[in-house]
């Protein structure tokens, strides 16, 4: 498969990186869309990263670094719906987890909105279970909380 180009965002990140993973989250996640101002937040406590091949955008990730004594991290994905079964939805997951364990996270957790079918069959073909379903205030789509069912050794 062809190179893939890790941005990460950073709270001072020129418009376009921030844009592009916002565009991705508001795609994927359009029940809570979040302002670049939003995102820049997030970006000064997680790990957020827009993924390139080539020049075209094919989606984002998001790590947020374990802040329990079990030491879990939250690890999300997102693909754009037209770069799905590609391969790409891998790697960067695998780029993502990598960052997750520097950071010392034991226990891998994801969060998938209900409706994302694809993003669901993708994390419980990786291993993950589902802990969890939540509706955030004025939401009628359900998120899914899932956790890795093997933690990290």
């Amino acid at each position: 498969m062809p190179d893939l180009r890790f941005e990460a965002v950073r709270p001072d990140s020129d418009d376009g990186v921030c844009s592009d993973w916002q565009y991705v989250h508001n795609l994927i996640i359009p029940t809570s869309p979040l302002s670049v101002g939003e995102i820049r937040a997030r970006a000064d406590r997680n790990r957020l990263t827009v993924t390139y091949h080539g020049d075209t955008l094919v989606g984002c990730s998001t790590v947020r670094p374990p802040m329990d004594d079990q030491a879990t991290a939250t690890v999300i994905v997102r693909v754009l719906p037209e770069h799905r079964g590609r391969g790409f939805g891998g790697r960067l997951y695998d780029e993502a987890l990598g960052a997750a364990y520097e950071v010392g996270a034991r226990v891998i957790e994801t969060v998938v909105l209900a409706a994302n079918q694809d993003g669901l069959r993708f994390a419980e073909r990786h291993g993950y279970v589902e802990i969890d379903r939540y509706l955030l205030d004025g939401d009628t789509i359900p998120f899914v909380d899932l956790r890795l069912a093997e933690p990290a050794g």
